[in-house]
């Protein structure tokens, strides 16, 4: 099973009778068990990682460090349950260290993502402070190196 997962999770288009032949296993095997872990909430989405930079789309991306106050007998979860609502919110951690909390968001300018941290995050009743963080560029994202340097393939010659 997991040797499937390591599969799909490096490619995602690839299908199962190709997996069945890279681990020398019948494809109704292969079928069943990535059915199983679909149903499980083991396989939860098939994603695509996109370099926006190269396209049209304007937009911005924030991580922030949130400082909280754990719901009694709820910990951090109710906490994180009401962050990660909204539809701007894409990712949040609990952490160890000097905050609890990483909040992932992507806003269409800087402005809308202070407003939302001011607006929405900030006020709430659990959360004690924040410290938000512009992303200016991504260099690798899930494990993808966006843009390689290309060899300089040249021989130096010397006199």
């Amino acid at each position: 099973m997991e040797e499937i997962l390591r599969i799909l999770e490096e490619n995602n288009k690839i299908t199962p009778e190709q997996i069945a032949i890279m681990l020398n296993r019948d494809v109704d095997e292969v079928k069943a068990a990535i059915r199983k872990m679909e149903e499980e909430h083991i396989i939860l989405r098939y994603k695509t990682l996109i370099n926006w930079e190269k396209t049209e789309r304007e937009f911005v991306t924030a991580l922030i460090e949130v400082k909280v106050t754990p719901q009694r007998g709820e910990g951090f979860d109710k906490v994180a349950e009401r962050i990660y609502k909204y539809p701007q919110v894409k990712s949040v951690y609990l952490m160890s260290g000097g905050f609890d909390l990483t909040v992932i968001i992507e806003g269409k300018t800087m402005k809308e993502v202070a407003l939302f941290v001011a607006e929405k995050l900030a006020p709430m009743e659990s959360v004690l402070s924040t410290s938000t963080h512009f992303v200016l560029k991504k260099y690798k994202d899930e494990g993808v190196i966006f843009e390689e340097k290309e060899k300089d393939e040249r021989q130096v010659i010397t006199l």
